[in-house]
C-alpha cells in the first residue's frame, strides 16, 4: 500500500507528493524539521517536538501559518492514514517555492511536509553488543554561526561526520566543538558513566538539547541516578565505565568503543542497561493517543 504524505494540507500518496524544483528546501537546505516517534497507538513527546520545530522555525525567521495545535492534529492525522501504530514521522518545513535567488522575499509562503513510516535506525544486535564510535574531523558549527539548537534542513554537517564514521569503520561518528570538547554524535546525544554516576555534555558545548536527552534527566530522578552536565572529552569517555547515545529513532543504546579503545570492559554496562529498560517502558505507555476525533 502506497504511503499518504501530508503536504500543504492535503494527504496525498507518495507518488504525487513532489516538491518544486524552486523550493528553498531543495535549492539552499532552507527549512527545518523534527523526528518523532510512535509507538503502541501514541505518540511520544509530541508537543515537545512542535514546539523545537516552532522554535527552530522562529530562530532562521520562517514564520508558521499553522498554529501548534493544527500541526499536531496534521501529524496525527497522517499516521492514522497510513495504519500504523509503531513506526517514525519527519516533520519538516521549508521556507516554501521561490526564485533562484538567497532571498527569502521570494518565496511567498512555506510548505510542510509530514510522512509517517516504519523505522529501524539500528538492528537490535547493536543493542546487544553495542556500538563502536570513532571521532570526526567534522567539527559541530559554533554557536556564533548557525546555533546547533537549530534543526535545520541543511544537514551536511553531519552527514559529512557520518560519511567519515563509516569509511573508518564506525557505527557513529562523535563530533567535537571548535575548542575540542565532545559535542554529540552524528545524530545522538552523547551520555558517560563514571562510578554510577551519568554525565553528558551541556548543550553550550554544541549538542543538540535532545528531546530524548531531557528523559534521561527525568528518568534518572525516578531511578535515583546521579545525573549531571559537565564538559567532556575524548579521555573522559574513553576512560569511562560505560558510554550509551540517545536520539530519538536511536532511543538509548550503548557505546563500547571510542577509536578503537574499549570503554569499560567493551561491553554495554549495567547502568545503561537500566536506561534501556526504563525508557522503552516509558515509551510504550505514554504519549499522544493517534486516534483523531
Amino acid at each position: 500500500m502506497a504511503l499518504k504524505i501530508w503536504y500543504d494540507g492535503s494527504l496525498v500518496d507518495e507518488s504525487e507528493a513532489k516538491v518544486s524544483v524552486f523550493d528553498h528546501g531543495l535549492l539552499y537546505g532552507d527549512g527545518v524539521f523534527e523526528g518523532i516517534r510512535f509507538y503502541n497507538g501514541r505518540v511520544f513527546r509530541l508537543p515537545e517536538h512542535v514546539d523545537r520545530l516552532f522554535s527552530s522555525a522562529k530562530a532562521i525567521m520562517l514564520g508558521l501559518p499553522w498554529s501548534r495545535e493544527e500541526v499536531i492534529r496534521s501529524t496525527l492525522e497522517v499516521i492514522q492514514a497510513n495504519q500504523l501504530r509503531d513506526g517514525y514521522v519527519r516533520l519538516l518545513v521549508t521556507r516554501g517555492v521561490g526564485s533562484l535567488g538567497l532571498s527569502p522575499d521570494s518565496c511567498p509562503r512555506p510548505s510542510m511536509i509530514i510522512i509517517a513510516a516504519d523505522i529501524q535506525l539500528y538492528p537490535e544486535s547493536d543493542y546487544d553488543a553495542g556500538l563502536k564510535v570513532v571521532t570526526c574531523a567534522t567539527r559541530r558549527p559554533t554557536h556564533s554561526s548557525l546555533s546547533p539548537q537549530v534543526k535545520s534542513l541543511n544537514y551536511l554537517n553531519n552527514v559529512m561526520a557520518k560519511v567519515e564514521a563509516i569509511r573508518a569503520g564506525g557505527r557513529e561518528g562523535l563530533m567535537l566543538n571548535e575548542q575540542g570538547y565532545v559535542a554529540e554524535c552524528t545524530g545522538d546525544n552523547v551520555f558517560i558513566v563514571k562510578k554510577g554516576a551519568v554525565f553528558t555534555p551541556p548543550v553550550s558545548d554544541g549538542g543538540l538539547d535532545g528531546i530524548t536527552r531531557g528523559v534521561i534527566f527525568e528518568l534518572a530522578e525516578q531511578l535515583e541516578v546521579s545525573i549531571e552536565e559537565k564538559t567532556l572529552t575524548r579521555f573522559d569517555i574513553i576512560t569511562a565505565d560505560e558510554c550509551f547515545l540517545t536520539g530519538t529513532a536511536a532511543e538509548v543504546i550503548p557505546a563500547v568503543e571510542l577509536d578503537h579503545r574499549p570503554i569499560g570492559e567493551g561491553l554495554p554496562g549495567p547502568v545503561t542497561a537500566i536506561f534501556i529498560e526504563a525508557y522503552r517502558a516509558l515509551v510504550r505507555n505514554s504519549g499522544t493517543p493517534i486516534e483523531v476525533a
